[in-house]
């Protein structure tokens, strides 16, 4: 049914007709509204399950953990520090291979303290195993959370499901809510690849030495690999039963016949969308592709998508400090030997607004050739440039006096021992 309603209460009730039998709760925002709507409909038993208040987001992951292995359907949900707390469990539950489904409300990582929007934490686990994928609005949100307990469950294999803090879990918008029957529909009971029993003991989790660890870590690459196909067939599946496009590996917009092709995740590809329908509208030769699996990343469909391109820019909403883009890297490989050039432009990071202005100011930079291979969008050089030169006259000050730590003093020192 369509109504009107805040992205988090429509993510919540997407989850809650999944019926999880186990919900791992700990709040942090911007994630919060999500389990809090999931308590109110387990006390109002509109949803059955257990739901579990945790003491931290290391005990929400540990719990789900111990919830899959038995055989339970485990949700849990978590937002930047508090996914940087769970980094252990993250990976033995992707290690143990536990079809686990866990929001992240994407927010940026400190120091210093940010609460806003970025694509910081999820990037973080990038190389955990888990599957990541990015919701363009709260529509997609709530459709990629139904679509992902069956790509979990067909693949045993945990799945993150990232959606833009507060730029999406805190906005009301029109939302066609998965309907009860029709998630029966099309997602079965859940029956899993593995579990613990104590009439049929097996372990789970164990130690594996230098014999047997680069297998086991082959199988982990090769099931991202099958992901690729599950990923695309149960977006068409979830299609059939629901009547909407929703999901899958990548979402082209105008890139047939595109000179310049923008790629982006999450919710600034709806402010693209609009700024490259102005450009074109002047007849300029542009495209926008949205990612929607991180990971795996979809290197053969990004390779397809941007035949046409002889320009790429990547909009990242997190980026890799001494190196640049993230989402570049994988960009890259996937055109290599295609002679498009490809140019990351870093925006939003810390909830930093990307206003279509801004987006038309760039394309224009792209066009004219302007743009070097790495531009913070709407940085303030002044400030950036000031303390640059701050920090290094403090360098070059303390190289500078016996005694003191740095290159020049530890020379002193070592002289005036000899």
């Amino acid at each position: 049914m369509r109504e009107q309603i805040e992205g988090s209460r429509a993510v919540a009730r997407a989850v809650a007709g999944a019926r999880p039998q186990v919900i791992c709760a700990y709040p942090i925002s911007p994630q919060t509204h999500i389990v809090e709507e999931l308590s109110r409909l387990v006390k109002a038993e509109e949803l059955v399950s257990e739901y579990v208040n945790v003491e931290s987001e290391f005990a929400a992951m540990s719990v789900a953990i111990g919830a899959s292995a038995t055989g339970a359907r485990a949700y849990t949900a978590t937002s930047s520090q508090g996914l940087l707390y769970m980094v252990e469990p993250i990976y033995n539950a992707s290690g143990m291979r536990l079809p686990i489904v866990m929001t992240v409300a994407n927010r940026a990582i400190g120091a210093p303290i940010n609460i806003w929007n970025d694509h910081s934490d999820a990037m973080s686990q990038r190389d955990s195993g888990w599957l990541q994928l990015y919701a363009e609005d709260n529509q997609e949100a709530a459709d990629l959370h139904v679509q992902a307990f069956r790509i979990a469950e067909q693949l045993s294999v945990p799945v993150m499901v990232c959606m833009d803090g507060f730029v999406l879990t805190h906005a009301f918008e029109e939302v066609d809510v998965p309907e009860q029957e029709q998630v029966d529909a099309f997602l079965p009971p859940f029956s899993p690849r593995q579990r613990l029993d104590p009439d049929e003991p097996v372990t789970m989790g164990a130690m594996v030495g230098p014999e047997m660890f680069t297998e086991v870590r082959y199988l982990a690459h090769q099931v991202q690999l099958d992901a690729l196909e599950v990923i695309e067939r149960v977006s068409g599946e979830f299609r059939s039963v629901f009547g909407r496009e929703s999901g899958g590996l990548v979402r082209p917009y105008r890139t047939a016949g595109a000179e310049t092709v923008v790629i982006a995740l999450g919710s600034v590809l709806g402010t693209l969308k609009d700024a490259v329908d102005d450009a074109r509208a002047a007849g300029e030769r542009l495209g926008v592709l949205g990612i929607t699996s991180f990971r795996p990343f979809p290197y053969d469909a990004v390779r397809a998508a941007l035949a046409d391109a002889r320009r790429v820019v990547v909009l990242e909403r997190a980026f890799a400090p001494g190196v640049g883009g993230i989402v570049t890297q994988d960009v890259t490989t996937a055109l290599a030997g295609s002679g498009a050039e490809v140019t990351t432009v870093v925006a939003g990071l810390g909830g930093r607004p990307i206003t279509q202005g801004a987006l038309l100011g760039m394309l224009d930079d792209v066009l004219a050739g302007r743009l070097g291979p790495l531009t913070f969008l709407d940085l303030d050089r002044e400030v950036v440039e000031r303390e640059i030169a701050r920090d290094r006259a403090e360098r070059r000050a303390r190289a500078e006096v016996p005694g003191r730590a740095g290159p020049r003093g530890r020379a002193d020192a070592v002289g005036a021992a000899r």
